[in-house]
């Protein structure tokens, strides 16, 4: 979140110990020993996690869902902001972001913004101009609040910091501009306090909120939990020299906002629980008193190796101290620094949703949103290096080799979102594919039915029929239990030849092999089916990927394929989370 401090002369100043580089040995203090991945044990995958341990809070808000912290922090000579500069895009702000004058480490895919700036870098490795958004447009901040709605994402916190200089008109205007997105997109918003090297924090705090800051909350995008409007702060108990306000002090903030009638989210360090490492000692009280608890994760962890250590070591103890103490339990989530090369295309942060989900926490927090400037942001990216400025350095989504497209970590955020509120079943996988529509065993290239206008005969909870053909194997439709025949089918829009259907069940080893006897039927307008493969036992099993092909004796034609079953070895009632329909 906080990459620096800054003055009030249109410059800043790298902070020495920012978010991102707090105490260097933090990571080898969350312990050695890698966690196991856990295995599902029944014969049907749809059993997800363990159940998660008693909640302090029922669901709201920000209890059960995906948060992203927000920064809306950048803003460029030209964009009218009071700041009147390159604010966050260069270290000097008074002169245009380039190689030598920078303040970010990944580069924005600029393409759905209608307005951007000319800066001082060369060209992208496409020819076009390097250019960048301003945050202060209202234009990128509905874009991003619709990004939000598109793909799943509940809350965010809009990062606040001290307000009394320079920035405090442009943050002001931000907060305006943040409520209005969130107001049209149905996204909803808190306030979220940083302290970082707030030297008058506790009265200019308290100040803010009454003469500004809580005329939001009567926003009906305004996040609540527990019928109060949320509040976070991010910064208490941190051992650093920018955040040395005493245990008393803390204490005092936190009451404070609870006799408001807040309900208080506090970003705290990754070793609270036991006041070491990054956490000064003596400030239990302080993390006791929080509503919501979110340890700090960047700079932590920067593989799976050290996500399992954290679920061992830190997250599993943390979320037991919490529901020991009545507190709601949101650990971090980050994409990676895609510049060091910690994302492994996805892998990475999906081991954490994978691990949290675990855990049985109460919310996640995303690190962050729009975070560039460490290279932590899951906004639209560039996605490879005709993206990015030529020669610069800066580092695109692919530079692992494996193509990504920019909305990727949107994408990969919205299925955690589900993992969490259970709507997927529990999977050390990521479901994700890394290019919508790729050639990947999720998204067969050719597939005449994905996508496509699907139904079945009855359905299991939330396990509808498009599950089937939404290109994710880890998605899939189940049928009324213990009544059969049933069917699922989709409508290819027109009538297509039909040579071969591939049809799939999660390959998850948790999916043990069982045999569904079915047949394959097709019409040409979802009424007169006529038999495309007779009936017979197809045998799926998770050691040859869970899927069977049939292949058609001769070519049909056909607009609605159905598959229709009698029996399941496995489970009483059928199951498909893959319907492929090929012309070849």
């Amino acid at each position: 979140m906080a990459s620096g401090t800054s003055t009030d002369t249109g410059t800043s100043t790298p902070n020495p110990v920012g978010r991102r580089t707090v105490l260097a040995g933090a990571l080898a203090a969350a312990g050695t020993t890698a966690a196991g991945v856990a295995t599902a044990g029944s014969a049907r995958a749809a059993s997800t996690a363990p159940s998660a341990a008693p909640a302090a809070s029922p669901p709201g808000d920000v209890v059960g869902k995906i948060t992203v912290g927000y920064q809306g922090w950048f803003a460029c000579s030209g964009d009218g902001a009071p700041i009147n500069g390159w604010w966050h895009w260069a270290q000097n702000w008074g002169q245009s972001p380039s190689p030598s004058n920078t303040a970010i480490v990944s580069w924005p895919d600029v393409r759905d913004y209608t307005h951007t700036y000319r800066t001082a870098y060369p060209a992208l490795g496409g020819g076009q101009p390097a250019t960048l958004f301003s945050s202060y447009d209202q234009q990128t901040v509905d874009t991003h609040f619709a990004w939000m709605r598109q793909y799943g994402i509940d809350t965010a916190a809009l990062q606040r910091f001290n307000p009394n200089g320079g920035e405090g008109a442009t943050r002001d205007a931000m907060a305006a501009k943040v409520r209005s997105a969130a107001e049209r997109a149905g996204v909803k918003f808190y306030i979220m306090y940083d302290a970082t090297g707030w030297t008058n924090m506790q009265p200019e705090m308290k100040a803010d909120w009454t003469a500004k800051m809580r005329a939001y909350t009567e926003s009906p995008a305004y996040a609540r939990q527990n019928g109060k409007p949320v509040v976070g702060i991010w910064g208490f108990g941190f051992n650093e020299a920018n955040k040395a306000w005493s245990a008393e002090v803390c204490l005092d903030v936190v009451n404070w906002f609870k006799a408001q009638g807040c309900y208080v989210m506090g970003g705290v360090p990754t070793h609270w629980r036991r006041g070491v490492e990054d956490s000064r000692p003596g400030y239990m009280e302080v993390y006791r008193a929080l509503d919501m608890l979110s340890p700090w994760m960047v700079g932590r962890i920067g593989s799976i190796a050290d996500a399992d250590n954290f679920y061992a070591n830190v997250n599993t103890p943390d979320q037991a101290e919490c529901d020991a103490h009545g507190i709601d339990y949101q650990p971090c989530v980050l994409p990676g620094d895609l510049q060091s090369g910690h994302r492994a295309h996805g892998d990475f942060m999906w081991r954490q949703f994978y691990n949290m989900k675990r855990v049985g926490v109460q919310g996640i927090y995303i690190s962050m949103f729009d975070e560039y400037n460490e290279g932590n942001q899951i906004a639209k990216t560039a996605e490879n290096s005709s993206q990015v400025p030529a020669g610069s350095g800066i580092r695109p989504l692919d530079e692992d080799g494996t193509p990504c497209s920019s909305d990727y970590y949107l994408r990969l955020t919205g299925d955690g979102g589900r993992l969490l509120r259970g709507e997927i079943p529990l999977t050390a996988v990521r479901p994700t594919q890394p290019v919508v529509g790729g050639t990947t065993p999720e998204v067969p290239k050719g597939d005449l039915a994905l996508r496509g206008a699907a139904s079945a005969s009855s359905q299991t909870q939330q396990y509808g029929a498009a599950n089937a053909v939404d290109g994710n194997d880890r998605s899939y439709w189940e049928s009324a239990n213990g009544a059969f025949p049933q069917w699922v089918q989709v409508d290819l829009g027109s009538a297509r030849p039909v040579k071969r259907i591939v049809l799939a069940l999660p390959p998850d080893p948790a999916w043990s092999t069982r045999t569904q006897t079915l047949e394959v039927l097709g019409s040409a307008d979802g009424s007169a089916f006529s038999s495309l493969s007779a009936s017979a036992g197809r045998v799926f099993d998770p050691a040859k990927g869970n899927t069977v092909t049939v292949q058609l004796a001769s070519a049909a034609t056909a607009r609605y394929v159905r598959v229709r079953f009698t029996g399941n070895t496995g489970w009483p009632a059928a199951q498909l989370s893959g319907l492929s329909v090929y012309a070849s």
